[in-house]
């Protein structure tokens, strides 16, 4: 129930806003493998700043990416954007790991830290209508260290939800 009230009233705010202008936006990434919270700054029209807060791997992860919007890359629509991007990410790792001795075995929780450098690169679909983006984007990543020591993961795919303002 609490759900839907939050939704109701999120697009009834969507409906009463006009997208004018904007400088700044907040969204949801409904990703398999970094689902989380982001926050972006445009500092120009072709540019912007983001910040996700994702959790992956039992952990929690904050990901700084500078990202380049190209608004006139596709002829049939001026509302689909390409943008792409680059950063790095920052935070710890949690699991479960059985443990063998000679005479014992038993679980144990294990934590890392973990960091590493991100891409982005995807499409965004904005609304003229209304202040929101729908995106979908691929964000591979590279961990320098982390459970895995290096690690690389290319297929990081995830739609996004975001609200102009």
């Amino acid at each position: 129930m609490k759900r839907i009230i939050f939704f109701s009233i999120f697009f009834l705010l969507i409906i009463g806003a006009r997208a004018q202008g904007f400088k700044q936006a907040v969204g949801i990434r409904a990703g398999w493998i970094n689902p989380g919270i982001e926050y972006r700054y445009y500092t120009s029209e072709d540019h912007s700043l983001r910040a996700l807060l994702a959790a992956r791997d039992g952990g929690v992860q904050l990901h700084a990416l500078t990202e380049f919007h190209q608004y006139d890359l596709f002829s049939f629509s001026e509302q689909l954007v390409f943008f792409y991007g680059a950063g790095v990410h920052f935070g710890f790792q949690s699991w479960d790991e059985t443990v063998f001795t000679e005479t014992i075995r038993f679980h144990e929780t294990r934590h890392s830290l973990v960091a590493g450098i991100d891409g982005v690169a995807g499409v965004e679909y904005v609304f003229y209508e209304a202040p929101v983006k729908l995106g979908l984007e691929v964000k591979p990543y590279l961990d320098v260290f982390g459970r895995y020591g290096f690690d690389v993961r290319l297929l990081d795919v995830a739609l996004t939800v975001k609200y102009l303002f």
